[in-house]
């Protein structure tokens, strides 16, 4: 999401047109839904834990708060979701063992799991699909504003037996299995207490362990920025995962994560593992995989019109001059020793279809920046730095402790750079909930901040990444105060164009007017980087989104020590 967070290599056009195939499916049934068989090679020793280090702390286990992408991983483990994704990006059965669209294309009709239970021992039913959703609509422009995306369009759900879900959408919706692949079915008998009044309590659901579970593990224990322990569910319906548990555990820096790696107290560390660790790992002899995402760093400018200081932000020629100041090159060649690519659009290049192929990273121009800030008015002072409405270009730039290490040499890049066109920029860190308070400011209004730094690691269809500069992303997604009618209402039809040339079209369009106002500059779209021992095997790399991720269970099923 910032998962997805803030959930992804490059696929080619085969891979993207199959993928566009399954997502606009009028029907589907059979598949693995993350059961496929486990792979050959060496004995399967059964039992085990598998550790699992990670820089990228789980934020909350609310899904109408979290932002973190291990947070939605966790729940892709613990709740059922109806569909999800295998590891050639095309979706596959979960819950739902099968589905039809009407030829209208108003109502889509899932056949969920029969006898399956929650982990407290009560029924799992299609009825739970259809609650969750139902609660979600109900409190969409409040509480659970952060499914509005997923939702869009959708009028209602209901549960004619204990096996059917039926979805009624206003209009025909084009990607609504990629959107099943993100929505999380929540115990009723757990959530309904929160579901009241206003619905605000939802999102005050405590950060406890153990959660009533519904996938194929158990979150047992959980101490925040320390660890997340897993254990099979008992009473999961699918097949039965070869490990007895694994553990998620967050360091605070990269440097620790490596040192527990090379000595044996973890097996595995995911996609965010520091490029500057490459090398020596290949070297002590555990394999490291990498190859490109859909995942992005970027420069956020808030755009907000009504922001309180530092106006001249609001000028597009300011933006402008700035994206022409920042050295992409140099940022992968230094930051990433080459293991990303330079970014441009907020929609990657990786996902082989929606992003635009005319867009390019803007020149690093320096002579270009500063004419382009002596045009829209601004000089430059004794000091050299800008002046702006009796002020000085002189910015704070919000940074998540998360972006640590190759955000640090990023920073390190821009920061002699911008000083030559004028602009000062200094780096704040803290830690992602403070960054997203300060982001969004009192009563999430944007008004405050300047500049700030992050990522996104989104999922598979653009719908999510379109979704998060619209207006009503406002104390949710939204990261640079972006808003925008007419784009919302783009927004509003894309998903509605069933014919995948016309959305790709409109797609392609509103990634151009977000490239031009620019609330985020892209700086670049790191590779996947990931690593493990060689005493555990059946890892399943997903082109998009890596091993253990937010959008499959394939490879916790799958994954065994080796005999």
């Amino acid at each position: 999401m910032r998962r997805e967070a803030r959930s992804g290599g490059r696929r080619t056009a085969l891979v993207a047109a199959a993928c566009a195939v399954a997502l606009t499916a009028a029907a589907c049934s059979g598949g693995s839904g993350g059961s496929g068989a486990t792979p050959s090679g060496g004995k399967v020793v059964q039992g085990g834990e598998l550790r699992i280090g990670t820089t990228y702390a789980i934020d909350s286990l609310n899904p109408f708060v979290a932002q973190a992408d291990y947070a939605y991983t966790t729940f892709e483990y613990i709740y059922p979701e109806l569909v999800q994704y295998n590891e050639k990006l095309e979706i596959v059965p979960d819950f739902a063992k099968s589905w039809t669209e009407s030829p209208d294309g108003l109502t889509w009709t899932f056949h969920t799991q029969p006898n399956a239970k929650w982990s407290d021992g009560k029924p799992l039913t299609a009825a739970d699909a259809a609650w969750t959703i139902t609660t979600e609509l109900k409190y969409i422009h409040g509480a659970t504003a952060q499914a509005a995306g997923t939702l869009k369009h959708m009028t209602s759900a209901e549960a004619p037996d204990p096996d059917t879900l039926v979805l009624h959408y206003a209009t025909p919706v084009a990607n609504v299995l990629a959107q099943m692949a993100g929505e999380s079915i929540l115990p009723q008998q757990v959530w309904g207490k929160y579901a009241t009044g206003n619905g605000a309590a939802l999102r005050t659901f405590p950060n406890l362990a153990p959660v009533v579970s519904g996938g194929p593990f158990e979150l047992v224990k959980y101490v925040k920025n320390q660890v997340a322990l897993f254990q099979p569910n008992p009473g999961w319906w699918g097949p039965k995962p070869h490990i007895s548990e694994f553990g998620f555990e967050f360091f605070s820096n990269a440097d620790a994560m490596i040192s527990a790696f090379k000595q044996g107290e973890l097996d595995y560390i995911g996609e965010y593992t520091p490029p500057t660790a490459v090398a020596d790992l290949k070297a002590s002899g555990f394999v490291v995989n990498t190859y490109p995402s859909i995942s992005m760093k970027d420069f956020i400018i808030n755009t907000n019109p009504h922001k309180t200081k530092n106006r001249e932000l609001l000028n597009p020629l300011v933006r402008l001059a700035l994206a022409h100041a920042i050295d992409r090159e140099q940022i992968v060649k230094v930051a990433w020793l080459g293991l990303a690519q330079p970014g441009d659009s907020f929609i990657a290049p990786a996902d082989g279809m929606w992003h635009d192929p005319k867009l390019k990273p803007e020149t690093f121009d320096l002579a270009l920046a500063n004419q382009e800030l002596d045009q829209a008015g601004y000089p430059k002072g004794s000091d050299g730095i800008r002046v702006a409405d009796g002020h000085k270009m002189s910015y704070t730039v919000i940074f998540p402790t998360d972006e640590n290490g190759a955000g640090d040499r990023t920073f390190q890049i821009m920061q002699p750079d911008f000083r030559q066109i004028g602009v000062v920029i200094t780096q704040k860190t803290m830690d992602d909930d403070a960054t997203f308070s300060a982001i969004s400011g009192p009563n999430n209004k944007y008004l405050n901040f300047d500049m700030a730094m992050w990522d996104w690691v989104p999922p598979v269809d653009p719908d999510f990444m379109l979704s998060v500069v619209t207006c009503e992303q406002y104390g949710n997604w939204s990261d640079s105060g972006y808003c925008n009618p007419s784009y919302d209402a783009e927004y509003e039809k894309q998903s509605t164009l069933t014919n995948v040339k016309q959305r790709q079209q409109l797609v392609w369009q509103m990634q151009d007017q977000i490239y031009n106002d620019r609330p985020y500059i892209i700086l670049d779209y790191p590779d996947i980087i990931e690593a493990h021992s060689t005493k555990w095997a059946g890892f399943v790399p997903a082109p998009v989104m890596g091993s253990v991720n937010s959008l499959s269970t394939q490879t916790l099923l799958q994954v065994h020590q080796v005999g």
